[in-house]
């Protein structure tokens, strides 16, 4: 029995072309192909499909935030981006919001194809480009993680109020130490976490 396939893709002429290459294939068949999130939150859900290709920049509501709601709605169902993007936080987003795999359009149909078996396999499809941008994104994790370790309970406590927005002053008087106390332990955080900056500390802290 073929797979069944739904397309999200708002380019006419590669909606048609991805279609033309699925009916071809022996285990998939396009049972609809939608040109915008809107049409495919009320189509979707009716066709209840196996797998959905989906395109990120759409005319209206994003492919991401798509693939959220659908994915809430039916944990069980896949989806793979399929697009042109491939900047760190739009991958990212993706795979948080629920895409199992994430391929480029310049792929081309063999990729696809080999995309769509293993996403049916058990396995997290990617472009090998995007594959590389999630392992570098891992061990940058993973580094900032072992550098937040090192920081000192006092250093973790102040990093913290400095995440929720506070000031100096307001840590100093929280802590009932001096500015110039705050300061020094905040020198400390940035030289431990290899940053220069409070938003770059902050961030790390946030990302750990």
């Amino acid at each position: 029995m073929k797979r069944k396939i739904c397309l999200v893709e708002d380019d006419r002429d590669l909606r048609e072309a991805l279609c033309l290459m699925l009916q071809y294939t022996e285990n998939y068949q396009v049972i609809s192909a939608f040109q915008n999130a809107e049409e495919a939150l009320q189509g979707i859900p009716l066709l209840q499909p196996d797998a959905v290709l989906m395109d990120i920049n759409l005319p209206g509501e994003n492919g991401i935030e798509c693939v959220r709601k659908l994915k809430w709605q039916f944990p069980k169902l896949l989806f793979m981006m399929c697009t042109s993007f491939e900047e760190d936080e739009v991958i990212f987003e993706s795979l948080k919001a629920g895409a199992s795999g994430y391929i480029l359009k310049t792929d081309g149909p063999a990729k696809i194809i080999k995309a769509l078996d293993e996403l049916f396999d058990g396995g997290s499809p990617m472009t090998s480009s995007i594959a590389r941008k999630v392992v570098a994104s891992f061990s940058r994790v993973t580094a900032g993680n072992k550098a937040l370790q090192e920081l000192t309970p006092r250093e973790r406590e102040i990093l913290d109020s400095l995440a929720r927005g506070k000031m100096n002053k307001e840590v100093a008087a929280d802590m009932d130490i001096s500015v110039g106390t705050v300061r020094k332990h905040i020198q400390h955080i940035y030289e431990k976490l290899h940053v220069n900056t409070r938003v770059e500390a902050v961030n790390l802290y946030l990302k750990r």
